[in-house]
C-alpha cells in the first residue's frame, strides 16, 4: 500500500488555507486510499523565536483540530512529531549528507532570515537545517508520497536528492517520495494581499480565515476582501488576483469549478456573499467537532500517545538500518 506522510507547523492557529490546501485532502482522500501518517511538527515551530507555551497550546490545538476535521485514528497515524525520537536521530545522519549550498538556496530560509535580520534578530542554524530535519520526518516512514502546498514543493525535491545520495553512498536505504497537490485551491491567498499565501504566522490577521473563527468574523473577513480594478468578472490570477482567490475559495467551499464561477456574477458584491455563506457552512461541523474534542483533552491525549507509539513502530528500523548503513557501530 502507498505510504503518505505530512506534517502541520504550529506556528499559528490554523487556517482555510491550510484546511482548503492541504487537511481536507488528507481527510477526505488520503487516509482512505494510504498508509498515512499525520503529525503535527513542533520541532519546526523552533527555528524562530517563540513562547514555548504558545508552541505548546498552539500544537495541542493542531491535534485538536486535525481529528475535529476528520482525521480518524482507526484509518491514519496521528502524532506529535517531538514524541518520536527517530525525527531528529535521522535528520542528523541527513545533515551529513547535505550540504550547505543546497540548503542556503532554500527560498524560504532566504525570505525568513531576511525578516528576522530586519527585525534585529539573530538567524538561528536550525532556519537553516530545518530542511534537513523535514527531509527526515518524510524519509523515517518511507513515504511514497507527500501531499504539499506549493511553497513547500523545494522541501520535498531536496529529500529526494538526499534520498538518492545516500542510497547511493551507503547503500538501497529510503524510499524517494514524492509531491502530490491538490487541483484546486492548493495555495489560497491572504484576501488582504491576494498575491501572498494565506499564512497562520502573518502579522496582520484580516486577510486570514482561521478555522476558529466565528461566522460572523469569517463574513466580515470575506465581504472585506482586496478586488481588483477593472470592469468584468474573469478568472486571471496574474491580472485580478484578488477576484481569484474568491473564485477559488467559492470553488473548493462548493465543489465547483472557478472559471465557470466567473460567468455566474456580475458583481463583486454577490460573489463574495455567496463565498462568505459557502466558507461559513464549509467550516461550520469542524468548529462544532472541535469544542466537543477541546472539552476532552484526555481523549485527545490518548491519541496522540498511541499515534506515537505506532509512529515509532514503523520509523525505528528505517532509521536503525540507516545508522549501520552510515557506519555507526549497533548499540549492544
Amino acid at each position: 500500500m502507498t505510504r503518505i506522510f505530512s506534517g502541520v507547523k504550529p506556528t499559528g492557529h490554523l487556517t482555510l488555507g491550510n484546511y482548503l490546501g492541504a487537511v481536507r485532502r488528507w481527510v477526505e482522500v488520503d487516509q482512505h486510499r494510504a498508509e498515512a501518517l499525520f503529525s503535527v511538527v513542533d520541532l519546526h515551530a523552533l527555528t524562530v523565536e517563540h513562547d514555548p507555551a504558545r508552541v505548546r497550546r498552539l500544537s495541542r490545538q493542531a491535534a485538536t483540530l486535525l481529528l475535529a476535521a476528520g482525521l480518524d485514528p482507526k484509518l491514519c497515524t496521528l502524532f506529535v512529531q517531538s514524541h518520536v525520537d527517530e525525527h531528529a536521530r535521522l535528520s542528523y545522519l541527513l545533515e551529513c549528507t547535505a550540504t550547505d549550498g543546497e540548503l542556503r538556496r532554500m527560498i524560504q530560509y532566504k525570505e525568513k532570515s531576511v525578516r528576522a535580520r530586519a527585525a534585529g534578530q539573530g538567524v538561528r542554524l536550525s532556519l537553516l537545517t530545518y530542511p534537513v530535519l523535514m527531509a527526515a520526518d518524510i524519509l523515517a516512514y518511507g513515504a511514497d508520497e507527500v501531499p504539499v502546498g506549493e511553497d513547500q514543493t523545494q522541501h520535498v525535491e531536496l529529500t529526494r536528492d538526499l534520498a538518492v545520495r545516500f542510497n547511493q553512498r551507503y547503500g538501497h536505504t529510503f524510499t524517494v517520495p514524492r509531491a502530490t497537490r491538490p487541483e484546486v485551491a492548493a495555495r489560497v491567498m491572504d484576501l488582504q494581499e491576494p498575491t501572498s499565501k494565506m499564512g497562520k504566522s502573518h502579522v496582520n490577521g484580516a486577510g486570514i480565515v482561521y478555522l476558529l473563527d466565528d461566522a460572523e468574523t469569517v463574513r466580515r473577513k470575506i465581504m472585506r476582501a482586496v478586488t481588483d480594478s477593472g470592469r468584468g468578472l474573469e478568472y486571471d490570477r496574474d491580472v485580478k488576483p484578488g477576484l481569484a482567490n474568491l473564485l477559488d475559495l467559492m470553488a473548493a467551499a462548493t465543489g465547483g469549478n472557478p472559471e465557470a464561477l466567473a460567468g455566474v456574477y456580475e458583481s463583486y458584491g454577490s460573489l463574495k456573499k455567496d463565498t462568505a455563506d459557502a466558507v461559513v457552512e464549509l467550516l461550520r461541523p469542524l468548529r462544532e467537532r472541535h469544542a466537543e474534542l477541546a472539552a476532552d483533552p484526555g481523549h485527545v491525549d490518548q491519541v496522540l500517545r498511541d499515534g506515537a507509539e505506532r509512529a515509532r513502530g514503523t520509523a525505528r528500523p528505517l532509521v536503525d538500518r540507516a545508522y549501520r548503513a552510515i557506519g555507526l557501530l549497533p548499540a549492544g
